[in-house]
């Protein structure tokens, strides 16, 4: 059995089509746990994959990916590394809630615009940006908002204001000649997660995983498998239709859940009591401020306990209208939190 039939019908639809389109397909970002899943479905349909990161990724070279090892805040690397493909999936960027300025800017803003150069400059005419709720998050509850509600007028990191600015500059070089969209998926887990799975579950090893608030909050989430096949939904409709260019996108799993739900989801995974402590929003968001003063003052470059972006993230409700993704893109989620939780407990025993 080959890897595109073990993929649902509709992926394999969507893969098919692209692959009619497009022979090289660039991806930003190939060795991370979006990029990569979106590596696997390209190859999987047969599309030569050349995959760009900033270090060395072994998985890839076996499936088959042409990987380059590079920085994208480089453009003679970015210009030289796309040469010859037909669509890009920009995916790379520093994630994380503390840094400085440039360390988020470098990558976050000043590699979008290498892309988006490259793109110009390589006469590549379709380009998908993963992006992120957080350019519209300025602390407070976001429910069931669409892509009508405006850029945040203020962050809580660089992170998202990077973010932000790049999303804009992308679709602003949205024209005939290069097509653009903008995808938001929001809180993305799964299997081999690196980021949400293993820091909840760490915590909660150790003591410290506490809920933040006194009221739960519901929260969107997107299982890997979804945001890919939004990111090649995304893909073939700016080499096809169109539909989509100049467009920004929430992305979810469409089942928003509480925080402590999702969470205790997590943990049963790998048989570890549900989280009950708490802690005030408004102490949470003292502790933050206080530990983003020290650890400035005195350098500390590893990230604090809690920060004020994180006080917040955990207060407030995030979750999204999609009826946008649904409409332009064809975008329903192929797998469920339930499915996608005994995916993920199975990956973990």
């Amino acid at each position: 059995m080959n890897q595109l039939s073990k993929l649902p019908q509709q992926e394999q639809q969507a893969l098919t089509a692209l692959a009619a389109k497009v022979n090289k397909v660039f991806v930003t970002g190939a060795g991370g746990f979006l990029g990569f899943a979106i590596c696997q479905r390209l190859i999987a349909a047969g599309i030569q994959v050349v995959g760009f990161a900033r270090g060395e990724y072994p998985k890839l070279n076996e499936i088959g990916v042409d990987t380059i090892q590079g920085d994208i805040a480089n453009l003679t690397q970015v210009i030289k590394a796309m040469q010859g493909c037909d669509l890009v999936f920009h995916v790379a960027s520093k994630a994380g809630v503390w840094g400085s300025k440039q360390s988020y800017y470098s990558p976050n803003l000043n590699g979008a615009n290498n892309i988006i150069q490259a793109c110009k400059t390589l006469e590549i005419n379709a380009l998908v940006y993963t992006s992120t709720p957080s350019v519209t998050f300025a602390g407070e509850d976001e429910n069931g908002i669409n892509e009508l509600a405006p850029y945040a007028n203020k962050y809580l990191n660089y992170y998202g204001e990077s973010k932000a600015l790049a999303e804009q500059a992308m679709l602003a070089a949205n024209s005939p000649a290069l097509k653009t969209t903008a995808l938001r998926p929001h809180l993305i887990w799964g299997p081999n997660d690196p980021h949400l799975v293993p820091r909840v579950i760490e915590r909660a090893q150790a003591g410290r995983l506490k809920l933040v608030g006194k009221q739960d909050k519901l929260v969107d989430t997107i299982y890997v498998d979804n945001a890919a096949y939004a990111h090649i939904l995304a893909g073939l409709d700016l080499v096809s239709v169109g539909k989509s260019a100049g467009k920004a996108y929430f992305l979810s799993n469409d089942e928003p859940i509480t925080m402590a739900n999702m969470l205790n989801k997590i943990l049963a995974c790998v048989d570890l009591p549900p989280v009950t402590k708490r802690v005030p929003a408004a102490v949470a968001y003292a502790v933050g401020a206080t530990l983003e003063t020290i650890y400035s003052a005195l350098n500390i470059t590893r990230e604090p306990i809690m920060t004020r972006f994180v006080a917040r993230q955990l207060s407030t409700s995030h979750y999204f209208d999609i009826a946008a993704a649904k409409q332009d893109l064809g975008y329903q989620p192929l797998v469920s939190i339930d499915e996608g939780m005994k995916r993920l407990r199975e990956s973990l025993s």
